[in-house]
């Protein structure tokens, strides 16, 4: 990863982000999650980071009604080629923030999919492909494994929101995160979950 892109001018100062990754419209669902955006409003969010797999412009036009959006690409994002970066690099309140979608280059990509065939998901493979890939960073966002994380190791906070899209039964449930600014620098993290909605043709069945 060598294009780092800075957060647009007007965003340095902010202290709530809003994080939220693979939503994956419309090759999975037609649409955003019910509880997505009223979430993220009653969450107060300054601005909200999407750590790729969007699929579709309009994500990022729905998401800018609650705050603006900042975004990287994912290994779906064929729509946003030329428009969107692989990876962003910014500050706010003295934290450094890397965010990526965190599959890496076409061969990581691959080899990762035969593990996570043959031996399952273990963040620890990640954790390292994101070190390696944009060290120097004290907040390390990520998506693509549809598994959320919020954890401190190193002194690194690692943030995955997980997907807010739909998921297996066998995984955790839809989620977006909340990422806070502490008083003091240092950055604090919490996963939200939402209900697991059945999806029939695409469409959220809420009964």
């Amino acid at each position: 990863m060598s294009e780092f892109v800075p957060l647009p001018e007007g965003l340095s100062t902010v202290r709530r982000l809003g994080v939220v990754a693979d939503t994956h419209i419309p090759d999975r669902v037609r649409s955003l999650h019910p509880d997505l955006l009223p979430g993220l409003s009653a969450a107060k969010v300054e601005a909200i980071l999407h750590a790729g797999d969007i699929c579709s412009p309009a994500v990022l036009a729905e998401l800018s009604q609650v705050a603006p959006v900042v975004a990287v690409r994912g290994n779906r994002d064929w729509a946003f080629a030329g428009t969107l970066p692989w990876a962003r690099s910014f500050t706010t309140g003295g934290v450094r923030i890397a965010m990526q979608h965190g599959m890496g280059n076409f061969w990581h990509y691959w080899l990762d999919k035969l593990k996570y065939a043959t031996v399952g998901y273990h963040f620890a493979r990640y954790k390292r492909l994101l070190l390696r890939s944009m060290p120097g960073h004290d907040v390390m966002i990520f998506g693509h494994t549809h598994h959320a994380v919020n954890l401190a190791e190193d002194g690194i906070l690692f943030f995955n929101p997980g997907s807010a899209a739909v998921t297996p039964a066998t995984w955790p449930a839809p989620s977006f995160g909340v990422l806070t600014l502490g008083g003091h620098g240092g950055m604090t993290g919490e996963i939200i979950s939402m209900r697991r909605i059945p999806v029939q043709a695409g469409n959220w069945v809420i009964e």
